[in-house]
């Protein structure tokens, strides 16, 4: 049953029969009396060393030291490196493909470097499946759906192109075509299989654990369904598709008991930003959060997945629900057949990895617990710039008052006094005239995985806006609202339902099945209220159900940003502002002239899910996904090569054959010291992925434009960021050029730097150009928490590309270091306590770090660096001894082509 090699573990296998067929599985209770006691993720990760176990990539001590968590965990000190397969690999849209071409594409340069020439036929070993979202401009219009579809096409074609053809010549490669929903929807939805049934050679079936990793930081959804799996950069997932295990330190477990019942007025999204505040101040950074406790049980699944798909926010690696019986109803609830689930139901019971939360005697050892009770947890929202930034509905009025004032950071934007009453007036369309001011809303969107996946929440603001609609309640229309749900299975409820009519004459049409609003793709604003908020300087916000709001990511006019369920997302709709108090002020009036506040409009959970119960039913799965592989008639006609190796083509502005296998050898590059660096930028706390490598519009007057302009294409046609992800020149352009991006070195904020030796501020790209033609090698000198959000694997490419050898952080995001790792890319740390400001650094300095020789390089050593005379010590974040080997090779992609041509 393993792989490669023989399976020392090979006696462990066990069987049982159903309907004739013999399912094989390892019995893991056998292994060891300690497997009871480990947590229920980790049995996940014993189970894949022990089928996996070759004594190649996979050794037997992999499997001891995972037998053996507890002692070294429970120390807090465990540096124990382990290796893990996953069984399927998620690309969300664009990311990790091209470099999977780049591997098809290295064998014209195999010939160069002295390899075999034969063709070989490219294979994903893991399941691979590349799902789209979708880049939009939203209409308030009944057929806004087609209409942006149509525009997806049309901008898209290209790309979409070349992932159609990336189907056909991959082998185990499953395209979801555009238009058909979020990938982590999906993936919940549709394609999870809990326990996977292969063929094995002797007729029999094999069952183990489905895990998982995705190119998203979000594949984290999938830990509600019981299914392990958490994000990766896209240069990480494309070693795994090649057959390369993860490197992974084995991590601690925090035991998050959960008891009581939500209120009837609490949704999942109030107790998910509760748990994310929660977890955030616990600190839980590279360790699993394992959920437990007869809380759990009152949970539905689109509840716990909620909490699941939250976790890059909180910071874990995973936030895991063990499989009850809950699970194996919504497995059934979304047509999985009867069959199947009974297998997986006698596999779970066999091996121990079935629970009942009601149950103390199945509590496994965890590092450490905590314990939320879910009867406190409050009507909230988040923001106004990040999202374990909770606020209670109830304080939302005193507390965006005091972010105006407050100085400029996550909770302030330094109005002055003069300024907080500032206002302005435009005219509309309908030919009145409108006033907005600080903390009036003027985007407000339903969307994201985090919460278009609940039919609770989903259904609850479809009540809500029939409960709005029968009083009386409109919405502004200058006010730019959506409606973009995960699957198409959500609009059927909806309309079962018979909510959609009240969700639309509020202006929440569906506009299109995908990311949108959440990774900053709402479309502009009308001119006029862009004008009136930039003239007046005002803090005006955005609302939604989303799951980020860092500064610049959601709308470059929307300074305040809050996360917020589905129905409060319509609340504050109708509200107009978020400094309103719901409690004593009203959201308008009744036919009658009667005040109707927000607890008038307000469904209960109970009526949420007696709806619920009527109208999600399997029939409404079986009918989407029957059909989700077809696609559109657009995606079905799209003609599309049938060779193996991708026909580049020299004009494209989509698609170019990236440079980062140029001048390699099969020989090792020689490493040394940095000497003489110069730092690109120079940055404070909490800089995200969105600053690092932004997904959204591409400015006018920005690098990228320019470069664009040169090929002929108007702004018209500029796209995003994200959808030219497979253009290394544009991504090389737009590496930090985040409108908010707060660089020290730099005047004023935006995507600017300081070319220190002539004095000269200059477009960051413009800057890096210079000092690559000056031979200079650079590095950045940033905070904490660097590179938190989206596992954007462009956000270490980019900076490979500008020439950054190495990063000093105070501390790193965990699959951002790992994608610096993989483009070599040195993460240094400074010691606890320590950082830039406390040693004095100005980012001016002239950088020597001296690192020792290849073969002397260990793990978390010390590393010395000097800036003009003042010297410190670091902390080599390479964590693993895999890290210093895709290091040595100049990446992991650099790796993996050695390793193929040995």
């Amino acid at each position: 049953m393993s792989s490669s090699g023989a399976n020392p573990f090979s006696h462990f296998e066990e069987s049982f029969t159903q309907d004739g067929n013999v399912y094989k599985y390892f019995d893991l209770p056998k292994i060891d009396n300690k497997y009871d006691s480990l947590p229920f993720s980790i049995r996940i990760l014993l189970e894949s060393a022990v089928r996996n176990c070759d004594n190649f990539q996979v050794l037997e001590r992999d499997v001891k030291s995972i037998l053996d968590w507890t002692p070294a965990l429970r120390q807090g000190t465990s540096d124990v490196e382990v290796s893990f397969k996953p069984a399927r690999v998620i690309l969300q849209d664009f990311t990790g493909v091209p470099a999977v071409v780049d591997f098809a594409a290295m064998r014209d340069a195999v010939l160069d470097l002295g390899g075999n020439p034969e063709k070989i036929n490219p294979i994903c070993p893991a399941d691979l499946v590349v799902d789209h979202s979708v880049q939009v401009d939203f209409a308030r219009v009944s057929d806004a759906l087609a209409k942006n579809q149509s525009l997806e096409f049309e901008r898209n074609k290209e790309r979409f192109t070349f992932l159609k053809w990336g189907a056909r010549a991959f082998n185990n490669m499953l395209i979801v075509p555009p238009g058909s929903g979020i990938v982590h929807q999906v993936n919940l939805e549709y394609l999870a299989r809990v326990v996977f049934e292969n063929d094995a050679t002797d007729g029999s079936k094999i069952l183990y654990p489905d895990s998982v990793v995705g190119t998203d930081s979000h594949t984290t959804m999938i830990n509600g369904l019981g299914v392990l799996g958490w994000g990766v950069g896209g240069i990480e997932a494309e070693a795994v598709m090649l057959g390369q295990s993860i490197s992974m330190l084995l991590p601690e477990v925090i035991g998050y008991k959960l008891v009581g019942k939500l209120g009837p007025l609490a949704t999942s999204t109030d107790l998910v930003l509760t748990i994310t505040k929660h977890l955030r101040q616990l600190g839980v950074v590279g360790k699993f959060v394992e959920f437990y406790g007869p809380g759990v049980a009152e949970l539905s699944i689109a509840d716990r997945a909620t909490i699941s798909n939250m976790c890059p926010e909180y910071g874990a690696t995973v936030g895991y629900f063990p499989i009850d019986e809950n699970t194996l109803s919504y497995m059934r609830q979304t047509n999985r057949s009867e069959k199947k689930i009974d297998i997986i139901r006698e596999y779970l019971k066999a091996t121990r990895q079935l629970r009942d939360y009601s149950l103390e005697d199945q509590n496994p050892t965890y590092t450490e617990t905590v314990t939320l009770d879910l009867s406190t947890v409050v009507t909230s929202v988040s923001g106004p710039k990040r999202p374990h930034d909770r606020v209670s509905v109830s304080s939302m009025f005193e507390d965006f008052k005091s972010c105006l004032t407050s100085p400029v950071g996550f909770k302030g934007f330094a109005i002055s006094p003069d300024a907080l009453a500032a206002s302005g007036e435009f005219q509309w369309d309908d030919g009145k005239t409108y006033k907005i001011r600080h903390g009036s809303v003027v985007i407000a969107a339903i969307t994201s995985c985090t919460n278009t996946s609940n039919p609770s929440v989903m259904l609850g603001a479809g009540l809500l806006a029939k409960n709005a609609v029968e009083k009386g309640l409109s919405i502004l229309p200058y006010i730019k609202t959506s409606l973009s749900p995960g699957s198409g299975v959500v609009t059927y409820y909806l309309k079962e339902s018979g909510v959609i009519p009240y969700l639309e004459q509020l202006g929440f049409d569906i506009v299109g099945y995908g990311c949108m609003t959440c990774i900053g793709n709402s479309g502009p604003l009308e001119e006029n209220v862009v004008n009136t908020i930039e003239k007046n300087g005002l803090v005006c916000c955005g609302v939604l159900s989303g799951n980020r709001n860092f500064e610049g990511r959601i709308h470059p006019n929307t300074r305040a940003n809050y996360l917020a369920s589905p129905l409060l997302v319509i609340a504050y709709a109708i509200a107009g502002r978020v400094d309103i108090d719901f409690e004593t002020q009203p959201l308008g009036v009744d036919g009658s002239g009667k005040s109707v506040f927000l607890r008038d409009i307000w469904p209960t959970r109970s009526q949420i899910h007696e709806v619920e119960r009527k109208h999600v039913i399997p029939a409404m799965f079986q009918e989407v996904y029957s059909k989700i592989e077809l696609g559109s008639e657009d995606w079905q006609t799209l003609e599309v090569s049938d060779s193996n190796l991708y026909p580049w083509s020299g004009t494209s502005t989509y698609i170019k054959r990236p440079p980062f296998f140029e001048g390699m050898t099969r020989q090792l590059p020689k490493l040394g010291s940095i000497e003489r660096a110069r730092c690109l930028l120079f940055l404070g706390d909490s800089v995200t992925t969105d600053h690092i490598s932004p997904a959204g519009s591409i400015a006018r007057n920005s690098p990228a434009a320019r470069y664009l302009a040169e090929r002929n294409l108007t702004p018209r046609d500029f796209n995003s960021y994200g959808s030219r992800r497979g253009n290394d020149a544009v991504m090389a352009r737009g590496t930090f050029a985040n409108i908010r991006l707060v660089n020290k070195l730099a005047s004023k904020t935006g995507p600017r730097t300081v070319h220190i030796p002539s004095q000269q501020e200059m477009d960051i790209f413009d800057a890096a150009d210079r000092y690559r033609d000056e031979g200079t090698p650079l590095v950045l000198v940033v905070g904490k928490d660097y590179g938190s959000g989206s596992s954007r694997d462009w956000a270490a490419k980019g900076p490979f590309l500008l020439g950054i050898k190495a990063v000093i952080a105070e501390s790193y995001e965990r699959i951002h270091r790992s994608n610096l790792v993989g483009m070599g890319i040195i993460p240094l740390q400074f010691l606890p306590g320590q950082g830039a400001e406390s040693l004095n650094l100005t980012g001016r300095e002239l950088y020597n770090i001296a690192l020792p020789e290849s073969d002397e390089l260990k793990p978390g050593q010390r590393v010395q660096v000097e800036a003009d005379g003042n010297v410190f010590e670091t902390t080599l974040r390479f964590d693993t001894e895999v890290d210093i080997t895709y290091y040595k090779n100049g990446g992991i992609l650099n790796y993996m082509i050695r390793k193929m041509l040995d």
